[in-house]
C-alpha cells in the first residue's frame, strides 16, 4: 500500500508449483495485446499477480501450466459460473496430508458469492491443496482428512500430529490460495482489510491452517461496479463466509485422481 499503483489487470491462481508462474506470462501477453495494463512510456504493463499450489507430487510433475496456458485462460473466459472440482489449478490439489500423500484426500477448486440487503455482492474462488483437513464450520464435522483404514472415515490431524517429530510431515505438496472479488467500491486500503478478514474462512474450514509447509495467499479485488452502500467491515465478514463455502465446495466437487480418491469415492 502507499506504492503508484493502485489497479491490478487480472489474478492467476495455478498448479505447478513456482514453475506454475510462468502462466501469468501468457496472461501479460493477452493483456499486452489490448493495451490493458499500467500505463508506461512505449506502452503498457500488465499487472497480474499470481499464486501457485505445490502440486508436483501427484501425477507426472513435468506437466505444468505454461504461458500458454495463461494465454487460452484468457481466451476461455467467461461470465459463466467457473467449473468446480478437480479442474484447472485445482487438477492436483490434495488436502489432509498429515499421514502422507498415500493417505490424502483429493482437493480441488470451488467458489461461493454471498450478497448484501443493498445488493453489493463478495465473491471467493479458492484451491484447496492444504496439509490440513478440511471441515464444515457449521457442525465442526470433518469432511476431508487423512483417510483411516476404514472406508469413509479420517484420522484426527491433531492426533496424528501429538505422535509426529516436528515438521516431519512435508510430503504431498501444499497450499491453498484464492481470490475474494466485490463489485463494490472500496479504496486500496478497504481492499487490503477486506483480503485479512476474508482469510478468516480458511481458518474455519482448515485445520491446521497457514502453517510452515503451507504457503496461504489471499488476494482481495474491489472493481466498484457497484454503488450500493457497503463498507469493509461488512464485506470482509461476507467474503470470509463465500471463502468458508467455496473451500468446502472444493472438495465436495473433486474427483479421484492418480490414486488419490475424493471425498464422494472414499465415502
Amino acid at each position: 500500500m502507499g506504492n503508484l499503483v493502485e489497479r491490478v489487470h487480472a489474478i492467476v491462481l495455478s498448479g505447478g508449483s513456482a514453475y506454475g508462474l510462468d502462466a501469468a506470462s501468457g496472461v501479460m501477453k493477452w493483456l499486452e495485446e489490448r493495451k490493458i495494463g499500467f500505463e508506461v512510456t512505449g506502452g503498457v504493463v500488465p499487472i497480474v499477480p499470481a499464486a501457485c499450489i505445490f502440486d508436483l507430487g501427484l501425477g507426472r510433475g513435468d506437466v505444468r501450466p505454461d504461458a500458454a496456458a495463461g494465454y487460452a485462460a484468457c481466451e476461455a473466459a467467461t461470465t459463466e459460473p467457473v467449473t468446480e472440482g478437480s479442474v484447472g489449478a485445482g487438477a492436483g490439489a490434495t488436502v489432509g496430508k498429515a499421514l502422507g500423500l498415500e493417505r490424502a484426500i483429493k482437493g480441488g477448486i470451488g467458489s461461493a458469492v454471498e450478497e448484501t440487503n443493498s445488493g453489493v455482492r463478495v465473491a471467493a474462488l479458492v484451491v484447496v491443496n492444504c496439509w490440513g483437513e478440511v471441515v464444515d464450520p457449521e457442525t465442526g464435522r470433518t469432511v476431508a482428512g487423512p483417510r483411516s483404514e476404514t472406508s469413509g472415515t479420517f484420522v484426527s490431524t491433531l492426533e496424528a500430529l501429538r505422535e509426529r517429530s516436528p515438521l516431519s510431515p512435508f510430503t504431498g505438496g501444499n497450499s491453498t490460495v484464492a481470490v475474494v472479488a466485490t463489485d463494490g467500491v472500496l479504496s486500496k486500503e478497504q481492499t487490503f482489510r477486506l483480503a485479512a478478514i476474508a482469510q478468516t474462512g480458511l481458518a474455519r474450514t482448515i485445520r491446521p491452517v497457514h502453517t510452515p509447509v503451507d504457503g496461504d495467499t489471499v488476494f482481495a479485488l474491489a472493481t466498484g461496479g457497484n454503488n450500493a452502500a457497503a463498507d469493509a467491515l461488512q464485506l470482509g465478514a461476507l467474503g470470509a463466509r463465500a471463502l468458508e463455502r467455496a473451500a468446502l465446495r472444493a472438495v465436495l466437487n473433486a474427483t479421484s485422481l492418480a490414486g488419490v480418491p475424493s471425498v464422494s469415492d472414499w465415502g
